[in-house]
């Protein structure tokens, strides 16, 4: 039921000033479906829906150690040749891989189904520490919460991040997790108020892109040394101060080119690089394209 929920909450109504979509929960055998949670879930369509989807997501059950119905897996492999965007998380992978759409690809689930998955299948390259892989027209997700990442992925690659961003603050989600599995395996306690001041400082970070923002500075105003600092973010976020500033200004940028028509020199300054030329080579990197070519791509303007 929780992925039903996350699927809903990032694909559903989100009100005015956002785009909907058109959802639709279809079956094997349409009709009252069980769920983990005891209560039924009424499933109005049957397979024959799936014949025009751009997007179909093979959701969790508890029973995805035995095959899925043969029609299932020949739709999935139907949308999957016509071109449609296939994905799954969490033990949803299963039936992917049952339907041979991971043979040769990157792959991950639930950590704890990570080592049955790559067993059952070899020729899939399972990541049990991904939140989320990226194949193109196939995208698996992580467990539990993670099908948050994934689908608020998709929406962001092919809507771009103003939208993404959108409907994550319409659900009191962060819009990109940085990091993997690991980090969420084992959520410390905090020891004292120190976690609180890191949140202060993130949350300043953000208000803050357009200046340098060194280590120093963000450890001095969290009232750390700098290593104590760099452990205690490492161990909130999974990942260095630098790569999440990193993410946070490319994610800004990436507003910036998709809703208005700012210079690159401006967005540039805007989220703290130093000139459009840096903003052009680390966009490149992270992105594969430079920022002319993604405003182009979302909004049809240079």
């Amino acid at each position: 039921m929780l992925a039903v929920g996350i699927v809903a909450e990032v694909f559903g109504p989100h009100g005015a000033g956002l785009p909907g979509f058109d959802l639709a929960l279809c079956a094997d055998r349409p009709g009252a479906v069980p769920t983990d949670c005891g209560v039924p879930l009424s499933v109005a369509h049957g397979l024959d829906r799936l014949a025009d989807a751009d997007l179909l997501i093979a959701l969790p059950g508890a029973g995805f150690r035995e095959p899925p119905a043969p029609a299932v897996l020949d739709a999935l492999r139907a949308a999957h040749a016509r071109g449609s965007v296939v994905a799954a998380h969490c033990v949803g992978a299963f039936t992917l891989a049952r339907a041979g759409l991971l043979d040769g690809r990157r792959a991950t689930t639930h950590w704890r189904f990570a080592g049955l998955l790559a067993e059952r299948h070899p020729e899939v390259a399972v990541e049990p520490d991904a939140l989320y892989v990226d194949e193109g027209g196939v995208v698996t997700g992580a467990g539990a919460a993670a099908g948050f990442d994934m689908c608020l992925h998709l929406l962001r690659r092919e809507h771009g991040a103003a939208l993404a961003n959108a409907v994550a603050r319409d659900v009191v989600l962060p819009s990109h997790r940085d990091g993997g599995q690991a980090q969420y395996l084992a959520t410390p306690v905090p020891e004292d108020s120190r976690d609180e001041r890191l949140a202060e400082v993130l949350e300043w970070a953000r208000g803050h892109l357009h200046e340098p923002l060194p280590v120093t500075e963000l450890a001095d105003r969290a009232l750390m040394s700098r290593r104590s600092f760099a452990r205690r973010f490492t161990a909130a976020t999974g990942t260095t101060p630098h790569a999440w500033l990193r993410n946070l200004r490319l994610g800004r940028a990436e507003e910036l080119l998709e809703t208005t028509d700012l210079p690159v020199e401006e967005i540039a300054r805007r989220v703290g690089y130093g000139s459009a030329a840096v903003l052009r080579e680390q966009f490149v990197r992270r992105r594969g394209v430079p920022p002319s070519s993604y405003r182009r791509a979302f909004t049809g303007s240079p």
